[in-house]
């Protein structure tokens, strides 16, 4: 084992450990709270866009089974017992809300090709969206970009909003194995383990776009060598530290509007 990963290990293993559960119950308040409270980053974050973007979270009892934002609601106003819990049939199983028929045409595909998949993100956010039309990936100008490199795949075959689930399926052969998916000229998806990671890994893929998108119209960015990329994407890149990246959110937005729990 080399230093690099040891230090890497270290630092990993002083974050505070993650929540255990006794029950499925435990478990599936606990990430719909997450849910909840990634929504409500979203609309801070100005990631809103009309009826579009969702996110998902895999139900730890019923497996084949997730919950998501009602449609037509705005992310702002989202609350834990808003959220509506859809079956693999697309049908509303808890909840008495509509849900966007793109929401269940790409997140069930997701969720269903790839089991080590929780929580998935999508939205219509300015830069994210921006950035897509460009059908490029992003390169490691900065330290967290690195977090997605050689680890986001690109979509490159934009044929109109999605409703089809055969759509999602190649959206999902498209992600692969990776955390994160550019789906040009239409936006940003991003996966994780818990919500937690998963919208982190939207938030700084975002903020990586803006962030490309600035250098270049500033001039000749120089992007991080391959091997000290690699390096980076250990440290700020891996599930735990993506996770513990949210927390300082999580104490943010549910102190600000503790209304999320309700």
């Amino acid at each position: 084992m080399s230093a690099t990963t040891v230090s890497s290990e270290v630092k990993i293993a002083k974050t505070p450990p993650m929540p255990a559960f006794q029950t499925a119950a435990e478990e599936r308040l606990h990430r719909k709270q997450r849910l909840a409270s990634a929504f409500r980053l979203f609309a801070k974050f100005g990631f809103s866009e009309g009826v579009a973007g969702h996110i998902t979270v895999r139900d730890p009892e019923m497996t084949d089974h997730f919950w998501v934002n009602p449609f037509g609601m705005h992310f702002g106003h989202i609350r834990v017992s808003d959220l509506v819990m859809v079956n693999e049939k697309g049908e509303v199983v808890e909840g008495n809300r509509l849900v966007n028929e793109s929401a269940f045409a790409i997140h069930s595909r997701v969720h269903m090709a790839r089991p080590d998949v929780v929580a998935a993100a999508h939205a219509h956010s300015l830069y994210g969206k921006t950035w897509s039309s460009l059908g490029r990936l992003l390169d490691p100008l900065t330290q967290d970009a690195c977090a997605f490199y050689e680890d986001h795949s690109l979509f490159a075959d934009y044929t109109g909003v999605v409703y089809d689930t055969s759509e999602g399926d190649r959206i999902a052969e498209a992600l692969g194995h990776r955390k994160a998916v550019i789906m040009q000229n239409h936006g940003n998806m991003t996966v994780g383990s818990t919500v937690d990671e998963a919208a982190w890994f939207y938030i700084t893929m975002d903020r990586s776009c803006q962030s490309q998108l600035m250098a270049e119209a500033a001039g000749k960015p120089k992007p991080i060598a391959h091997e000290a990329a690699i390096v980076a994407r250990t440290q700020v890149g891996n599930p735990r530290v993506a996770w513990f990246q949210y927390q300082p959110l999580w104490d943010l937005i549910v102190r600000e509007q503790p209304d999320l729990l309700d």
